[in-house]
C-alpha cells in the first residue's frame, strides 16, 4: 500500500505572505524521509499555491515519484509533457472552489481527455483520472486509455464525519451506502485491470476503513497530514500515517 503525500498546503502558507517559506521542496524531502512513496502537487491555473518553479525543482530533486495533479488544458498538458513527471492525475478545476469538489465528468465522447492521456503517456507519464466512484465513469476512463483511476472519496468522508458526530441510523446508513459505492467501484476497476488509487477527505481517523478496497494500491492524502505536521513535524506525521497503512483494515464506525 503506497502513500502519496500532497504538499499543496505548504505552498498555501508561503503564498499567504508572498515570501519564500515554508519551502515545498524542503517539505517534500521531509515527507520522503518519513516514508512517503510519492509527492503530489496540484499546479492550478490560478497558481494559488504551488508555482511552476516548485514543480520544476521537485522534478529535479525528488528521489521518489512526482504526481502532478492538473486540469485538462493545453497549458498544463504542455508543462507536463516538458517536465515528464512519473505520474499525472487529471482533475476537474473550478476557480471559485476551496478544494477539488468532485470527480472529472468522463463520458464516451471526450476527445480532449483522450488526447491528453495519449500525449502524457507518450512522454512516459503514468496517467490517472480523478473520478467519482461511478461505474459509467470508470468504464469510460478505461475506454479512453487511462491505466489508473483515483476514486474521489470526499462524499464518503463527509458521510463518515456526519455518522461520527451523530451516530443515528440515517447517518450510519448514508455512510454505509457511500462505502458500498467505493467497494463496487473498486471491484469494477479490478475487473477492467485498472490500477486503483483513492483520495480526498481521508484522515488518520478514517483511513483504515478503506484499506480493504479490492486492488487498492495507493492513497493520496494532503490536508490531514499537513494539519498533523503542524503539531508533530512533517516527517513524523508521514510516519504516523504509514503506520496506519501497515496496521491494515479495521471495522467501520
Amino acid at each position: 500500500m503506497k502513500l502519496g503525500v500532497n504538499i499543496d498546503h505548504i505552498a498555501t502558507v508561503r503564498q499567504a505572505r508572498q515570501t519564500c517559506e515554508p519551502d515545498p521542496v524542503r517539505a517534500a524531502v521531509l515527507a520522503e524521509l518519513g516514508g512517503a512513496d510519492s509527492i503530489t502537487v496540484h499546479l492550478r491555473e490560478d497558481r494559488r499555491h504551488i508555482q511552476d518553479r516548485d514543480v520544476r525543482l521537485l522534478r529535479e530533486t525528488l528521489q521518489i515519484p512526482l504526481n502532478l495533479e492538473m486540469a485538462v488544458t493545453a497549458e498544463m498538458i504542455a508543462i507536463a509533457c516538458e517536465l515528464r513527471p512519473q505520474q499525472a492525475c487529471l482533475v476537474p478545476e473550478r476557480r471559485q472552489e476551496l478544494t477539488t469538489e468532485g470527480g472529472l465528468k468522463v463520458d464516451g465522447d471526450n476527445a480532449l481527455l483522450g488526447q491528453a492521456i495519449a500525449q502524457l503517456s507518450a512522454h512516459g507519464t503514468q496517467v490517472s483520472l480523478f473520478i467519482d466512484p461511478d461505474e459509467t465513469a470508470i468504464r469510460h476512463a478505461h475506454a479512453l486509455g487511462a491505466g489508473t483511476v483515483e476514486l474521489h472519496t470526499g462524499s464518503w468522508a463527509n458521510a463518515w464525519l456526519q455518522a461520527l458526530r451523530d451516530p443515528g441510523s440515517a447517518q450510519r446508513h448514508a455512510c454505509n451506502q457511500e462505502r458500498l459505492r467505493l467497494e463496487q467501484a473498486a471491484a469494477i476497476c479490478a475487473q477492467l485491470g485498472l490500477r486503483l488509487h483513492i483520495g480526498h477527505g481521508i484522515t488518520y481517523r478514517n483511513v483504515r476503513e478503506l484499506l480493504h478496497l479490492n486492488g487498492l494500491q495507493e492513497l493520496n492524502i494532503g490536508h490531514s497530514i499537513i494539519a498533523h505536521a503542524v503539531m508533530v513535524g512533517l516527517q513524523q506525521a508521514v510516519q504516523d500515517m504509514k503506520a496506519l497503512l501497515h496496521a491494515g483494515p479495521c471495522s467501520p464506525i
